[in-house]
């Protein structure tokens, strides 16, 4: 068995090495550097752009402005294109504007010979800004929008939702019904999570040139063949004119799920001569420019019986999308569904939800596509309910769970498998759920322990939603081993590894004879949407299943000749052509290939391409639990204990999905108790746009961090798995927050729980003076 193997990764080597390229280790030749020139406004117009100081800077090679790039507008999200219009994404970003929607837009840039000479010309260059007045609070924009962000959305709303869904049998025509009758407790809630960023190593990079007539672009991106059609799109020539090249990647976490600079530098280059131009966004300008976390508010209402059973509920969620719609209404669509799926009402559920334009840089997608902000909004009301009513937190979940066969009334998603209680009865007994409970229920004095949890359910992947598809092919070698070529990419997760793990499962062969290359090149590699939604190894892995079927077919069957015997009795083990009853070898994989290759009499090479359309989707779940210590005069958390629990399916390399958890409870852990992008409410100005300013959690704020998991077979995944790569940072903060919650009895709604935001609410509640 080659699924389910603990293998080192296939990339480690090259990468503790310093031997794996990445994108600004290709280009072997000089380059020319590009540099953007941003606003200092968040809202107005650009009247005009003086370049001619900055034109007689020695090595520059031409100044473009937004008065030169062609006016049309394009979509960036990494989504799969639609042929259907009312499916496509929001087109509202120019690759330089004149219209100015945040601090920082993109107005200008400045190609030069080196990055000494673009950055004085930069500063050299004038600009005549009309200024308009700034909106950051999205309740505001709804409200009193003023000048609108975009003029076709006058009231600032890019899209809303507005609907019930009232369950199978039930007697009732609208939550509102339910969440009036007097014979349920009620309750309500508010609750509010943070802008924050990925900080993944690799900012994100690009260069560009020109070859025969098309634009080549080598980018830092999760989605190769996405950031082809957008570039295409953006500079309104045909997609088959676009090659973009995907190296190793230094971290994406949704960042790269976005089409960001790439179309921009694919324009730059043909300004220059289809000269090489490199694109470098520093770290700062991948705060202020790239994307981030959406900024959520929630406000909850419930009615639950006293048996505990959640009857209805009603959850209103605004989103502030910034200055551009990007991934648009899909994260509170997302957030909000997660919200209505992870507990299932028993009569009805209302969902209100509002994605506004602001005058803050666009939020995107980012680990986890809008649930981590519902996960924090609805676990943390189950907790405030169960506190008011007196019940045991882990009870009043487990009477609540989404259950096995559940089906999602409004787009079919199914629970195929399920271990979420298996899960929590691992985690609290981990944890010491019970006895920590007790102990620390009456605390006194200024240093106090608790003990929090928190559930999640996340789907694999985006179908019915939107598109789901990918291709494999694998090539067989002429030593017997096996080449497999995907336009899947991998990010840092170890997908390389799997995939190969799953090839070498397919076809019956040892995983170190599968090789794979990490590069994506679109001219060559199987369409694949990339990486995002935990899809990888569900979606691209039925491919890669069904292709690993076919070229295994395909050698059993030249096989069946050499040895003149039916191919049906054959079978392949290790390095062998076995037979399929007895087990015996007779004919080694690498003189068969030998074989097909080079013989005089029937060669053939050996491939297998296929493409697979998911249809299929289906939820994983997980859990964690944190012991905390509180010290309330300083509003200091210390996390002693923690522990997350997942059903991912069946886990393909235990230790991957372990390294995966671990990376992402230490983001949960930033989100939960640091992180927060901080802005100028008067200016749209990002204040805190730096490693030194955003507090990012080190080594030495991490506690010992513990991953366990409860194994199911899913019945729609390739090899019984569904998704691991996001869910592991979903938990972490609702945990820790009602882990505050026990300690203290204050309840802070809001995130980050930093010391500031803590020792306001121990002063309110009468803790400190």
């Amino acid at each position: 068995m080659e699924v389910g193997r603990e293998l080192i990764r296939v990339d480690a080597a090259d990468k503790v090495t310093g031997r794996a390229k990445y994108t600004d280790d290709f280009h072997e030749g000089p380059m020319l550097v590009a540099k953007v020139l941003h606003s200092t406004i968040a809202n107005g117009l650009v009247k005009s752009i003086d370049t001619s100081a900055a034109e007689k800077v020695p090595g520059v090679v031409k100044i473009l402005t937004c008065f030169d790039a062609p006016a049309i507008q394009y979509p960036t999200p990494g989504h799969p294109w639609s042929v259907e219009a009312a499916h496509q994404d929001v087109c509202d970003r120019r690759l330089l504007t004149d219209r100015v929607r945040v601090y920082g837009d993109d107005i200008a840039a400045v190609v030069a010979e080196d990055a000494v000479s673009a950055e004085r010309a930069l500063r050299k260059i004038l600009v005549e800004y009309e200024e308009y007045p700034v909106i950051t609070d999205p309740e505001r924009a709804m409200n009193a929008p003023g000048v609108p962000v975009h003029e076709e959305h006058p009231d600032n709303i890019l899209k809303s939702m507005n609907f019930d869904v009232i369950t199978a049998g039930a007697d009732v025509k609208t939550a509102r019904e339910v969440l009036d009758d007097p014979r349920y407790h009620h309750f309500t809630g508010r609750y509010e999570t943070q802008q924050v960023q990925h900080c993944h190593i690799e900012n994100p990079i690009s260069y560009a040139y020109m070859e025969h007539g098309r634009i080549t672009v080598v980018a830092s991106t999760q989605i190769p063949h996405i950031v082809r059609r957008v570039c295409g799109q953006a500079l309104g020539i045909p997609w088959g004119k676009i090659r973009v090249v995907k190296p190793y990647i230094g971290g994406g976490f949704g960042n790269k799920q976005e089409v960001l600079y790439e179309p921009l530098n694919a324009w730059l280059t043909t300004q220059v001569g289809g000269r090489a131009v490199k694109l470098d966004v520093s770290r700062e300008e991948t705060f202020q420019n790239t994307r981030s976390r959406h900024p959520i508010r929630f406000a909850l209402e419930a009615a639950v019986a006293d048996d505990m059973r959640v009857m209805a509920r009603s959850v209103r969620a605004v989103s502030n999308q910034g200055g551009y719609a990007s991934h648009g209404h899909a994260i509170v669509a997302n957030a909000v569904t997660g919200i209505r799926q992870l507990y299932p009402d028993a009569l009805a559920h209302h969902t209100e939800a509002y994605t506004v334009y602001t005058n803050l840089p666009a939020p995107g997608a980012m680990r986890g596509y809008g649930i981590p902000q519902g996960d924090f909004a609805i676990e943390c009301f189950m907790e405030d309910m169960a506190r008011r009513m007196g019940w045991d937190p882990y009870e009043f979940r487990l009477r609540n769970l989404m259950p096995l066969g559940y089906v999602d009334p409004t787009n079919g998603i199914t629970c195929h498998s399920t271990g979420l209680r298996e899960c929590m009865e691992k985690g609290a007994e981990f944890i010491g759920w019970r006895e920590l409970r007790e102990k620390y229920r009456n605390q006194t004095g200024p240093v106090r322990r608790g003990v929090g949890m928190a559930i999640f359910s996340y789907k694999t992947g985006v179908y019915p939603i939107s598109l789901e598809t990918a291709s494999a092919r694998i090539i067989l070698n002429q030593d017997g081993s096996v080449q497999l070529h995907l336009g899947a990419t991998e990010i840092g997760q170890g997908g390389d590894t799997v995939f190969c793990q799953m090839a070498a499962q397919a076809i019956g062969i040892p995983t170190e004879d599968v090789h794979i290359i990490s590069t994506q090149d679109t001219d060559t590699a199987p369409f694949d949407t990339g990486a995002y939604a935990s899809r990888q190894t569900y979606v691209t892995g039925k491919a890669i299943k069904k292709a690993g079927e076919e070229i295994r077919d395909k050698i059993l069957n030249y096989g069946g000749e050499l040895l003149k015997r039916d191919p049906h009795g054959l079978g392949i083990r290790g390095r062998d052509v076995v037979d399929a009853g007895t087990g015996e070898a007779l004919l080694s994989l690498s003189d068969l290939a030998e074989e097909a290759f080079y013989s005089l009499e029937h060669s053939v090479h050996i491939t297998a391409e296929v493409t697979n359309h998911c249809k299929e989707n289906t939820f994983a779940f997980g859990c964690c639990f944190a012991e905390i210590e509180v010290d309330i005069p300083v509003g200091k958390i210390k996390v002693l204990r923690i522990v997350n629990v997942h059903d991912s399916g069946k886990l393909i390399n235990p230790k991957l999905a372990e390294a995966q958890v671990h990376g992402g409870m230490s983001m949960g852990l930033g989100y939960a108790l640091s992180e927060e992008m901080k802005f100028d409410p008067a200016t749209g100005r990002l204040l805190n746009g730096n490693l030194l300013d955003y507090k990012l959690p080190t080594a030495m704020d991490t506690p010992e961090l513990t991953a366990l998991f409860v194994e199911t077979d899913d019945p729609s995944g390739p090899f019984g798995n569904k998704a691991l790569g996001e869910p592991p940072a979903i938990p972490v903060a609702p945990a820790i927050r009602n882990a505050l919650l026990h300690a203290t009895g204050v309840a802070v709604d809001t995130l980050p729980l930093n010391p500031q935001k803590l020792v306001e609410a121990f002063q309110s509640a009468g803790l400190i003076e």
